[in-house]
């Protein structure tokens, strides 16, 4: 059975007489209809009736009616409500705005308001590069989204996507305190995108782009970074390939391999698996077949579009033409940024002794990682609920935080290998480990190594 997650978790308010002992009787029913209790309060005792509210965390959205149900079905038990948390959790949104200056009196508002402000915006006027000291752009970024390819749900729109730029405005200031805005565009047109985000660039110190479906989103990031004297980073592209190089690079360490020499098969290459494929030749690999929906990228593969043209030029130096599981015979490496369940067990027992396994397709991977473990050396996925999550806020807080300090305006190859060999090297040689390849999100220590690496770099 799929592993219950927080993020399907749910509060259910039950209600029994106390001759039925519906506390017994509840918890029985949910944890053996699979669910994890995570918490349980009595909410009301009385001769009468007992009312409890018990917390479990579910596989999903219909597992959670399941459960629901199975408790309505016993006689002795009646369901009062039943809350999900994830939902009331972004009740109002999950970001605000605070004042980070007092305003309590006239004097107060004298400085910060008029008339006092009208100075400011003359010095700016006077020199431009003022606006970074005096304003909120030196440590204010632009979450920008068009919502055409949101998380694994697709093209949703500008409007769904808001929660995630919202969650991702609010990692932003947990992790590094930068300041991080959504900017959700209503249009898929690049020629629209591109004209927008320049208008209002102004107010901000650097842009990260999200959740665009390639290959539009190659052509909006090279136009932005042409165009504007800020940084312009596309998570979903450099952030994804610089956590799974500092993976690779220590689970490489564990196997005692060089990545010069091993065989890479990729699964996926979009945005993501391009700008790891970039990443991973940029420091050393020689040999990745990659594949996406239509088969193996080989010499004859045709495209007119300039990252595509890469992968083939730069990928596959066999013009390898067979299937996905020839590929993985004797392959030291598997990286899927694609779909679920797109090799088997007996392609992961087919590869190379010491493999690794990187199945990064979120939420259900390319392979249950449970039968990739009997095979391979090291695994890892995307989700949370399993040992060595990929997860890109390793990488972004930290880069912002170093481009920001740094006034960078550009973002370049080196800065990026810099910022995947400091995650890396968060990870001590005593921690190195099947299981711990890459350091927890919550570790101090990388938001501080990566920005002074970026630092360094610019």
């Amino acid at each position: 059975m799929a592993s219950t997650s927080p993020g399907y978790g749910i509060t259910i308010r039950v209600e029994g007489h106390p001759s039925s002992q519906p506390v017994a009787l509840a918890t029985a029913v949910i944890t053996g209809a699979g669910a994890t209790i995570t918490a349980l309060d009595v909410v009301e005792s009385l001769l009468e009736k007992v009312v409890i509210d018990i917390t479990c965390d579910t596989i999903d959205a219909s597992h959670a009616d399941e459960i629901t149900k199975a408790i309505d079905k016993k006689p002795e038990l009646t369901v009062r409500k039943v809350s999900d948390r994830t939902f009331l959790l972004h009740l109002g949104g999950k970001i605000e705005i605070q004042s980070k200056v007092p305003l309590k009196t006239r004097d107060d508002l004298s400085r910060a308001y008029t008339p006092g402000v009208a100075r400011i915006c003359q010095a700016i006027a006077d020199d431009p590069a003022d606006a970074r000291r005096l304003t909120i752009k030196r440590n204010t970024v632009a979450v920008v989204t068009d919502g055409s390819a949101v998380l694994g749900l697709g093209n949703i729109g500008p409007a769904a996507a808001l929660p995630v730029m919202e969650g991702k405005a609010a990692l932003f200031k947990r992790f590094a305190d930068v300041d991080a805005w959504p900017v959700c565009i209503d249009s898929q047109d690049v020629d629209e995108i591109v004209r927008t985000v320049q208008l209002i660039a102004p107010v901000y110190g650097g842009i990260n782009l999200e959740d665009i479906s390639a290959p539009r989103c190659f052509e909006i990031e090279r136009r932005l970074r042409d165009l504007l004297d800020i940084p312009v980073f596309h998570d979903d592209q450099h952030g994804t390939a610089i956590v799974v190089s500092a993976a690779l690079r220590n689970s490489l360490k564990l196997v005692k391999k060089n990545l010069s020499d091993v065989k890479i098969v990729m699964s996926g290459a979009g945005a993501a698996g391009t700008a790891i494929a970039r990443l991973l030749i940029k420091s050393g690999a020689k040999n990745i077949i990659g594949f996406d929906k239509d088969g193996v990228i080989h010499r004859d593969t045709k495209s007119d579009d300039p990252m595509r043209t890469w992968f083939i030029d730069n990928c596959n130096p066999s013009n390898f033409s067979g299937n996905i599981s020839d590929a993985m015979k004797d392959a030291d490496i598997f990286i899927g940024v694609s779909a679920p369940n797109v090799i088997s067990e007996s392609d992961v027992a087919s590869m190379a002794k010491g493999s690794i396994v990187f199945a990064l397709a979120n939420p259900d991977p390319e392979i249950d990682p449970v039968i990739a473990r009997k095979y391979a050396a090291v695994v890892a996925t995307g989700r949370s609920d399993q040992p060595n999550q990929i997860n890109n806020v390793l990488a972004f807080p930290g880069i912002f935080r170093g481009l920001l300090d740094a006034n960078a305006s550009k973002i370049t190859d080196e800065l990026l290998i810099a910022a995947a060999e400091a995650i890396a090297d968060c990870v001590s040689p005593e921690q190195l480990n099947a299981s711990f390849i890459v350091p927890s999100v919550f570790d101090s220590h990388v938001v501080t190594a990566v920005a002074a690496a970026v630092k360094k770099s610019v």
